[in-house]
């Protein structure tokens, strides 16, 4: 033991009896902060370990042996000091490792160093304690964590511009005219400006990108549109659009839009922004219908 070094200078200081009571003293309290670490994994091990079990109690039954043979030793005229002497060290002598060699452990249970895995049961109790405490300073959910590894930061800056710049248009180009009053085929659906008015490195990875935020259940994809109108002019005269648009003979255009979730504005203001401008007023996005997966549509 590392204060061993320190307190056996003291034992040497003292005369007869006295030194061997110190040193039995020294020994037994070596002995019993080890037996205590190590008997408190034995015994989660044997809750689990049939043969664990068994050689725990044989090891009870040869310490409790260990006790008599104390007793009689006492009895016997042993002194005191030389019979605790002889008890501490036949005790850590149970069990212990041989020649500096661990005992192996069976295979399929758990090792003496290796701690026992909590079950999710475990974890749940954990989970509920914590919300019971009045103290706790958490904020933020805690998959906040895990989604920020799952993100490329081009999402980062799609996010940011969904917050402070509200709702953005989306639309489907579809074919049209007669035919398409009774049968639309989907030529080129969510079309957007995100990436342009994001700034994002690569936007030809917009459309992957929204649909990682989709599924990370940041953002939604309505069928409905933005309230104005004018949000979709640029939109719709953008070379994309337009060159979906020449394909066919008949086409025509079904707006959409696209909103952060609750969770995502939420994971938005707490992640994405500072203090200060988290608590500002942002354009208000519409939360998703109950019903609804928010998968973009495509039928009209």
């Amino acid at each position: 033991m590392p204060g061993q070094a320190q307190v056996v200078p003291a034992v040497e200081a003292l005369p007869g009896l006295a030194r061997v009571a110190g040193y039995a003293a020294l020994h037994t309290t070596e002995w019993g902060v080890k037996s205590y670490v190590r008997s408190a994994r034995r015994l989660a091990r044997a809750a689990t370990n049939r043969d664990e079990a068994a050689r725990l109690a044989q090891d009870a039954t040869e310490a409790a042996q260990v006790v008599s043979d104390l007793a009689r030793a006492v009895s016997g005229g042993t002194p005191v000091g030389t019979a605790l002497l002889r008890a501490a060290e036949s005790l850590g002598a149970i069990r212990e490792p041989v020649n500096g060699t661990v005992p192996s452990v069976v295979p399929g249970t758990v090792g003496p160093e290796e701690p026992r895995a909590r079950s999710l049961r475990d974890k749940g109790a954990e989970l509920l304690e914590r919300s019971r405490d009045v103290w706790s300073s958490e904020a933020g959910h805690p998959a906040y964590d895990r989604i920020l590894s799952e993100l490329a930061p081009d999402e980062a800056r799609i996010l940011v511009l969904l917050l402070e710049k509200g709702p953005q248009p989306s639309v489907d180009v579809r074919t049209g005219g007669p035919i398409g009053m009774v049968s639309s085929q989907l030529i080129a659906p969510g079309l957007t400006m995100i990436g342009a008015r994001s700034g994002v490195r690569y936007v030809e990875q917009v459309p992957a990108y929204l649909n990682n935020l989709h599924r990370l259940g940041l953002v939604w994809f309505s069928r409905e549109p933005l309230k104005d109108p004018l949000e979709y002019q640029v939109v719709e005269a953008q070379p994309d659009v337009l060159a979906a648009m020449h394909s066919v003979k008949f086409a025509k255009v079904v707006r959409r839009s696209i909103h952060l979730t609750p969770f995502g504005e939420d994971f938005c203001r707490t992640v994405l922004v500072d203090e200060v401008t988290a608590e500002r007023s942002f354009p208000e996005h519409q939360a998703p219908p109950e019903a609804q997966s928010g998968e973009p549509s495509t039928s009209s």
